[in-house]
């Protein structure tokens, strides 16, 4: 299949048929499904080693930085996360692309054999999350890589990436989301969220709640796992602005490394890149030199930390898609990250007039969203994305009229007509140069904003599954 027309159509066929399985939304905390799976396809997902991620919020940036930094070592990469912004093929990465989408149908076709007899002998088939993960696994063991990054579904212990041993366990920052199915505190999340935590793992946690912090800790004592803790082994030790991102000074597990610039918004960002520096070091093992790329004591080499950060892209993250007026797109999809996107914007950008274009999922915290969010947004254009999910545009004007008052409140039903009323609200403020549009609220509104906005493979709404996808 050469033909990139065929190979896209296919693609769309097989997204079809994983859709067509339980959505991520419908969940059984079970790995019974996957490890059988894994079973009979010979355990790919055992021959490389594993840095697991879990937690709420931060976890595909983080991914991305973990990834960048092992390529820069001339290590071969896996990567696996969720949701996708525009295509599903962005969840399984090599070596920091997506797969394409020849193989993306080829690793499907490899295993749907092995996925027919696990179906027939459960009581319920395996769901679209469990048949992409052992894609991902599989992928990963035929490419072959040399090590796979994980980003984890949902929670920890019975999520379907959780049958990986992984080498080194990274938890980024935990705030209550998915409160019907992870519990309803940090503290209780956690409990759940550690069970990626194995057997003399290596385990790198970002500042978390207390409560939070307690049930990691328990839990890596538990299973005779190291620990490492921003703020603590590691960590930010300055940060100031530069033009596109941030210039940083990073503490690792084996020394400091300066003038590392991420071209990346956000203090949030910031300590995702510390987390993800000392991700690497512990899977590379501090103290040792004995792979390309470590220094003396272990510490890793600082023109290749920098060169490995400078690449770094986190699409739908704060991601700049347009110019005067100036337009982000963000993913924050709880009050947790809502709230650091406000400090982003705060903090990063120099606003006079930011106008907000908000679509949320109905399962969500939406009111926290929006009272994070209102005091950097001088008016909010509410509106609804393309999936079941989402939350009617009646019942999301109600409640942001609650929280910005009437005469702040647009209500466009239809995404790009959303948008458009944003922009104009932005350009009658006159001064371009002080005026913004931050769309956000969903993965799947950003996803489909940036195809409407830069262009993309697919017509937005297209190819997207009624997933996590926050």
């Amino acid at each position: 299949m050469t033909d990139p027309a065929e190979a896209l159509a296919a693609q769309r066929a097989v997204e079809a048929e994983l859709v067509g399985r339980w959505p991520e939304t419908k969940l059984d905390p079970s790995t019974e499904r996957v490890v059988a799976l894994m079973d009979v396809l010979g355990q790919p997902q055992r021959a490389y080693p594993v840095i697991h991620i879990t937690g709420t919020n931060g976890k595909t940036s983080t991914a991305r930085m973990i990834e960048s930094l092992l390529g820069a070592l001339r290590l071969r990469t896996g990567r696996y996360t969720s949701p996708h912004v525009e295509s599903m093929t962005e969840r399984i990465s090599l070596d920091g692309e997506p797969i394409s989408a020849e193989r993306f149908v080829e690793t499907y076709r490899d295993i749907q054999p092995y996925v027919d007899i696990v179906d027939a002998a459960q009581q319920h088939r395996l769901s679209f999350f469990e048949v992409l993960t052992a894609m991902a696994y599989a992928a990963f063991a035929d490419a072959p890589v040399d090590v796979a990054v994980v980003e984890v579904g949902m929670g920890g212990t019975w999520d379907a990436t959780n049958v990986v041993d992984g080498t080194v366990a990274v938890v980024t920052p935990i705030a209550v989301d998915h409160a019907n199915r992870l519990g309803s505190t940090p503290g209780e999340i956690a409990v759940e969220k550690a069970g990626i935590i194995k057997k003399d793992s290596l385990v790198v946690l970002a500042r978390q709640p207390a409560d939070a912090a307690e049930s990691l800790l328990r839990r890596a004592v538990e299973v005779d796992a190291t620990v490492a803790r921003e703020g603590m082994e590691f960590g930010v030790v300055r940060r100031d602005l530069a033009v596109g991102g941030q210039l940083l000074t990073l503490r690792g597990l084996a020394g400091e490394y300066e003038d590392v610039f991420l071209p990346l918004h956000g203090m949030h960002q910031a300590e995702n890149a510390a987390v993800a520096l000392a991700a690497v070091e512990a899977f590379l093992g501090v103290g040792t030199a004995d792979r390309p790329g470590l220094t003396g004591a272990g510490a890793l080499d600082a023109d290749l930390v920098r060169e490995a950060f400078a690449s770094v892209t986190s699409p739908g993250r704060l991601e700049v898609v347009r110019r005067s007026p100036t337009v982000l797109i963000d993913a924050a999809h709880n009050p947790a990250g809502a709230l650091a996107t406000a400090r982003a914007m705060t903090d990063s950008f120099d606003f006079r007039h930011l106008v907000g274009v908000v679509a949320v999922m109905a399962d969500k915290d939406v009111r926290g969203v929006l009272e994070a969010l209102e005091p950097v947004l001088a008016e909010v254009v509410v509106t609804q994305n393309s999936q079941p999910r989402a939350m009617p545009v009646d019942e999301l004007a109600a409640l942001a009229v609650e929280v910005f008052g009437a005469d702040r409140v647009d209500v466009q039903p239809a995404l790009p007509d959303a948008i458009e009323a944003a922009v104009t609200l932005a350009e009658e403020e006159g001064d371009l140069g002080g005026a913004g549009v931050l769309i956000t609220g969903s993965v799947v509104t950003v996803g489909e904003a940036r195809v409407l906005l830069k262009g993309g493979a697919r017509e937005a709404g297209a190819g997207r599954t009624d997933g996590k996808g926050a």
